[in-house]
């Protein structure tokens, strides 16, 4: 039988637990069962300071949905050479609560605030991002420029 699993207050608290006590500051909770599924459904928590790369997906089939259910989220669009289009600050109190994101579009995520939690669908099966994915323009996860470069990301965004 195929368990049904609640969204709740109890799973989100848990799930922040987990991204506060991890190294990297975010932990995931996946609902697909395998990294090759051909749909990827998955909770994503941060903390203030966890750092994703900004990266594109090239794979017509990796269009991303984020939607926030707690917290506030920091949404940064860039064009091909590093500008920033567009800094936004999604919560699901609003104005803005989730994104679309086509392939081929350059982002980052990151908390505003602790406690941020984010559902987030895209087409499986997981690859690692390939070097033409992850931004050239940016330092990379663990770097010495990388709390610097995070830092000038989130003074653009108003949502802390």
């Amino acid at each position: 039988m195929t368990t049904v699993r609640m969204i709740d207050h109890a799973l989100l608290t848990q799930v922040c637990s987990e991204a506060a006590s991890s190294p990297r500051g975010r932990k995931n909770f996946n609902f697909h069962g395998d990294n090759a599924d051909p749909a990827h459904r998955l909770l994503n928590a941060f903390e203030p300071g966890s750092y994703v790369v900004p990266h594109r997906h090239l794979d017509a089939a990796k269009d991303e949905t984020i939607l926030v259910l707690r917290g506030v989220l920091g949404l940064v669009i860039f064009d091909d050479d590093g500008g920033v289009v567009q800094a936004t600050a999604l919560s699901a109190t609003g104005p803005a609560c989730g994104v679309d994101i086509p392939h081929g579009v350059y982002h980052t995520v990151f908390a505003c605030v602790p406690e941020t939690v984010m559902f987030e669908s895209k087409g499986g099966p997981f690859m690692p991002l390939s070097s033409e994915e992850r931004a050239p323009w940016a330092p990379a996860e663990g770097s010495d420029g990388a709390t610097a470069y995070l830092r000038t990301l989130m003074a653009r965004v108003d949502g802390r």
